[in-house]
């Protein structure tokens, strides 16, 4: 069973992407939207990438396009050359996680996702362990990549490290069971695949469970009944009934 007291993971709301407003005048993942979401109180969930000079990024998408109106994949671009960028046409500039930790400065707990991709990961999670060594704020790492939850837990990895999975399979079941043979400290889900047995089994094992991405009271009611706290999307939770 986890032994790492997780309380403060699920103790408030973790805002998706930051607290942005649905990249209407703030965006996903950017140093508003991650202000906005410590002026309010909430934890912050949020994406690296690996830059080519070797600096995680705050970014979701391995394309440009989306968020910075050129093509272009994010990982062909230093992080200088990303902090020149504009996303959404708006002042905000793709943010290092070193500006992340400097702004967040230990307010709200971060949970950060790192966005892996196979063969190219090379010294990723160990410069993102560097990074957060000294930090004296709450973080959790997660990611979808095994390979990557392995580096971690390889690397020994002080803070808490998550597995974020979705399905509703056995098959599915399976693989994501072999992820938590390393000890994984909780996972974060999508709530619309919920309830199932593997959820079931790990939260009876003590395993923290959050939910991704939650938009609306279906979410909220689900992440209730389910598991343990939300992460949320295009609503402010204050003005709604929260897990």
């Amino acid at each position: 069973m986890p032994s790492k007291d997780l309380s403060w993971l699920t103790a408030q709301p973790i805002a998706h992407r930051g607290f942005h407003d649905m990249n209407h005048a703030v965006w996903e993942n950017t140093l508003s939207a991650f202000a906005r979401a410590v002026d309010a109180g909430f934890a912050i969930e949020c994406d690296l990438q690996y830059a080519a000079d070797g600096v995680p990024v705050v970014f979701h998408d391995d394309e440009l396009s989306r968020l910075c109106a050129i093509p272009g994949d994010v990982r062909a671009k230093t992080s200088v050359e990303l902090g020149m960028l504009s996303v959404g046409g708006t002042a905000d500039k793709v943010p290092t996680l070193t500006q992340l930790l400097k702004l967040v400065d230990g307010r709200v707990p971060l949970v950060i996702e790192l966005k892996g991709r196979k063969g190219d990961d090379e010294g990723f999670a160990d410069s993102v362990l560097e990074l957060i060594e000294d930090y004296k704020g709450p973080i959790a790492l997660m990611s979808f990549d095994h390979w990557l939850l392995k580096d971690l837990k390889a690397l020994g990895a002080p803070r808490p490290v998550g597995l974020t999975a979705e399905g509703a399979d056995p098959e599915t079941f399976f693989v994501h069971e072999e992820a938590m043979q390393l000890g994984l400290d909780f996972i974060s889900y999508n709530y619309d695949h919920l309830p199932n047995p593997f959820i079931t089994k790990e939260r009876k094992a003590g395993v923290t469970v959050i939910t991704w991405t939650v938009h609306d009271q279906n979410g909220i009611d689900k992440t209730r009944a389910e598991a343990d706290q939300m992460t949320f999307e295009g609503f402010d939770p204050r003005e709604a009934a929260v897990a």
